[in-house]
């Protein structure tokens, strides 16, 4: 995870896996029309698996359930609980725990290759969260004063398209493609910036 700030403000970046499992399961799952759907489907795309005998309306209820307990960096659990081979942390969400017993090998895979991704491209960075620390810091000059206190989580993950959707009062998700373009991120992050501080 990348932090800048200081003790007033912070920014963090991270391409989390629990999140990258979770919409690498609501794909495979065949619910990104119904969960999240503000949220376009991930890339590259993975297609929705077979699975006849399983109650979707439960389905998406309980990946809705799972999403709101690690969406937001503050309630996300620190090691990821989703772990083979019973994957207890689903046993009172029967058809999500079906859905990941189905294909936990595809969406881990899917997952750890989009990390690995992001890593490559934080690496390619030169500052990886300056172009944040400099906003702020041009704002504040701007005011004459400092920034209240505000915490701001951008969770990279490789959806199709370019954009961003905030999922949590201070939570958003940008696209891989949106972060990696410099000057539309800055773009983007500037009245964002503006409103915060």
């Amino acid at each position: 995870m990348l932090v800048e700030g200081s003790i007033r403000w912070q920014i963090t970046e991270d391409c989390p896996r629990d999140l990258l499992l979770a919409l690498a399961f609501r794909d495979l799952g065949g619910l990104a029309d119904v969960c999240e759907e503000q949220i376009p489907p991930v890339e590259p795309p993975l297609e929705p698996v077979d699975l006849p005998d399983i109650d979707r309306d439960a389905l998406a209820a309980q990946w809705r359930g799972w999403w709101a307990g690690v969406v937001r960096r503050a309630t996300r659990p620190f090691i990821s609980q989703v772990k083979p081979p019973h994957f207890e942390v689903f046993d009172r969400a029967l058809e999500l725990q079906d859905l990941v017993y189905t294909c936990y090998d595809q969406a881990t895979a899917w997952a750890e290759e989009r990390h690995a991704e992001y890593l490559r491209a934080v690496d390619a960075r030169v500052h990886p969260l300056s172009d944040a620390y400099e906003l702020v810091q041009r704002r504040q000059f701007e005011l004459r004063r400092q920034t209240g206190s505000f915490r701001l989580d951008l969770e990279v993950l490789p959806v199709r398209g370019s954009g961003a959707w905030v999922v949590a009062p201070d939570t958003i998700i940008i696209s891989e493609t949106l972060r990696d373009d410099p000057e539309a991120f800055r773009e983007w992050l500037r009245p964002v910036v503006i409103a915060l501080v």
